[in-house]
Protein backbone atom coordinates (compact mmCIF):
# COMPACT_ATOMS: atom_id res chain seq x y z
CA UNK A 1 0.00 0.00 0.00
CA UNK A 2 1.02 3.52 -0.23
CA UNK A 3 0.74 7.23 0.93
CA UNK A 4 -0.30 10.51 -0.99
CA UNK A 5 1.01 14.02 0.41
CA UNK A 6 -1.54 16.46 -0.35
CA UNK A 7 -0.70 20.12 0.32
CA UNK A 8 -3.80 21.90 0.56
CA UNK A 9 -3.78 25.81 -0.78
CA UNK A 10 -7.05 28.19 -2.07
CA UNK A 11 -7.08 27.11 -5.61
CA UNK A 12 -4.56 24.33 -5.65
CA UNK A 13 -4.31 20.91 -4.29
CA UNK A 14 -0.70 19.18 -4.48
CA UNK A 15 -0.34 15.86 -4.27
CA UNK A 16 2.54 13.33 -3.54
CA UNK A 17 2.52 9.88 -3.46
CA UNK A 18 4.95 7.05 -1.77
CA UNK A 19 6.74 4.30 -3.71
CA UNK A 20 5.21 0.60 -2.70
CA UNK A 21 8.06 0.28 0.22
CA UNK A 22 7.03 3.94 2.03
CA UNK A 23 10.30 5.13 1.59
CA UNK A 24 10.59 7.67 -1.02
CA UNK A 25 8.29 10.58 -1.96
CA UNK A 26 7.82 11.80 -5.84
CA UNK A 27 5.61 14.60 -7.35
CA UNK A 28 2.06 12.97 -8.12
CA UNK A 29 -0.10 15.79 -9.99
CA UNK A 30 -1.64 19.51 -8.48
CA UNK A 31 -5.27 20.01 -8.78
CA UNK A 32 -6.78 22.72 -9.53
CA UNK A 33 -10.18 23.84 -8.82
CA UNK A 34 -12.48 27.49 -8.10
CA UNK A 35 -11.43 29.40 -5.29
CA UNK A 36 -12.15 26.99 -1.87
CA UNK A 37 -14.33 24.84 -3.76
CA UNK A 38 -13.03 21.76 -1.96
CA UNK A 39 -15.52 19.28 -2.83
CA UNK A 40 -14.70 19.54 -6.03
CA UNK A 41 -11.44 17.58 -5.40
CA UNK A 42 -13.23 14.40 -3.77
CA UNK A 43 -13.84 12.79 -7.11
CA UNK A 44 -10.32 13.02 -8.34
CA UNK A 45 -8.76 12.12 -5.27
CA UNK A 46 -11.26 9.04 -4.90
CA UNK A 47 -9.99 7.87 -8.12
CA UNK A 48 -6.34 8.61 -7.49
CA UNK A 49 -6.25 5.93 -3.79
CA UNK A 50 -8.48 3.47 -6.04
CA UNK A 51 -5.99 3.41 -8.85
CA UNK A 52 -2.77 3.53 -6.71
CA UNK A 53 -3.85 1.71 -3.72
CA UNK A 54 -3.69 4.07 -1.27
CA UNK A 55 -4.05 3.53 2.46
CA UNK A 56 -2.77 6.24 4.42
CA UNK A 57 -3.33 10.33 3.50
CA UNK A 58 -1.01 12.94 4.87
CA UNK A 59 -2.32 16.20 4.29
CA UNK A 60 -0.23 19.38 5.11
CA UNK A 61 -1.14 21.75 8.47
CA UNK A 62 -0.32 25.14 7.77
CA UNK A 63 0.63 26.16 11.40
CA UNK A 64 1.61 29.73 11.84
CA UNK A 65 5.40 30.19 13.16
CA UNK A 66 4.18 30.64 16.67
CA UNK A 67 2.70 27.49 16.45
CA UNK A 68 -0.88 28.35 16.87
CA UNK A 69 -3.77 27.71 14.07
CA UNK A 70 -4.68 30.56 11.92
CA UNK A 71 -7.43 30.61 9.06
CA UNK A 72 -5.55 28.04 6.84
CA UNK A 73 -5.13 25.56 9.28
CA UNK A 74 -8.49 25.83 10.31
CA UNK A 75 -9.74 25.39 6.56
CA UNK A 76 -7.34 22.57 6.37
CA UNK A 77 -9.01 20.52 9.67
CA UNK A 78 -11.78 21.16 7.72
CA UNK A 79 -11.13 19.95 4.65
CA UNK A 80 -9.55 16.42 6.70
CA UNK A 81 -12.87 15.99 8.46
CA UNK A 82 -14.39 15.76 4.95
CA UNK A 83 -11.83 13.36 3.62
CA UNK A 84 -12.16 10.91 6.40
CA UNK A 85 -15.87 11.47 5.97
CA UNK A 86 -15.57 10.33 2.12
CA UNK A 87 -12.74 8.20 2.35
CA UNK A 88 -12.34 4.87 5.10
CA UNK A 89 -8.30 5.51 5.48
CA UNK A 90 -6.64 7.56 7.91
CA UNK A 91 -5.61 11.32 7.46
CA UNK A 92 -2.32 12.00 9.17
CA UNK A 93 -1.86 15.40 9.61
CA UNK A 94 1.61 17.13 9.04
CA UNK A 95 2.83 20.63 10.25
CA UNK A 96 4.12 21.79 6.88
CA UNK A 97 5.72 25.40 7.90
CA UNK A 98 8.17 26.66 5.30
CA UNK A 99 7.26 24.09 3.01
CA UNK A 100 6.70 26.69 0.24
CA UNK A 101 9.76 28.39 0.84
CA UNK A 102 11.88 24.93 0.26
CA UNK A 103 10.06 23.93 -2.31
CA UNK A 104 11.61 27.26 -3.83
CA UNK A 105 14.96 27.17 -2.68
CA UNK A 106 14.70 23.64 -4.58
CA UNK A 107 13.48 24.75 -7.65
CA UNK A 108 15.87 27.86 -7.82
CA UNK A 109 18.95 25.69 -7.03
CA UNK A 110 17.63 23.17 -10.48
CA UNK A 111 17.54 26.47 -12.19
CA UNK A 112 13.64 26.49 -13.03
CA UNK A 113 12.17 29.96 -14.08
CA UNK A 114 9.94 32.13 -11.83
CA UNK A 115 7.05 31.22 -14.38
CA UNK A 116 7.56 27.40 -14.10
CA UNK A 117 8.54 27.30 -10.27
CA UNK A 118 4.96 28.54 -9.88
CA UNK A 119 3.72 25.59 -11.50
CA UNK A 120 5.73 22.85 -9.61
CA UNK A 121 5.39 24.51 -6.01
CA UNK A 122 2.47 23.01 -4.99
CA UNK A 123 3.82 19.27 -6.37
CA UNK A 124 7.08 19.79 -4.26
CA UNK A 125 5.78 21.40 -1.15
CA UNK A 126 3.38 17.48 -1.41
CA UNK A 127 7.04 16.03 -1.56
CA UNK A 128 8.47 17.56 1.25
CA UNK A 129 5.22 16.86 3.46
CA UNK A 130 5.40 13.60 2.49
CA UNK A 131 8.51 12.91 2.51
CA UNK A 132 8.70 14.34 6.49
CA UNK A 133 6.20 11.74 7.51
CA UNK A 134 7.74 8.58 5.75
CA UNK A 135 11.17 9.71 7.14
CA UNK A 136 9.57 10.05 11.15
CA UNK A 137 7.60 6.41 10.25
CA UNK A 138 10.67 4.32 8.94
Amino acid sequence: MRCLGLDLGSKTLGISISDRTNTIASVYTTLYFKNEDYHSLILSLKEIIEKEEIDTLVLGLPKNMNNTLGERAIITLEFKDMLEKEFSIPVIMEDERLTSVISNNVLIEADISRKKRKKKVDGMAAVIILQGYLDRNR
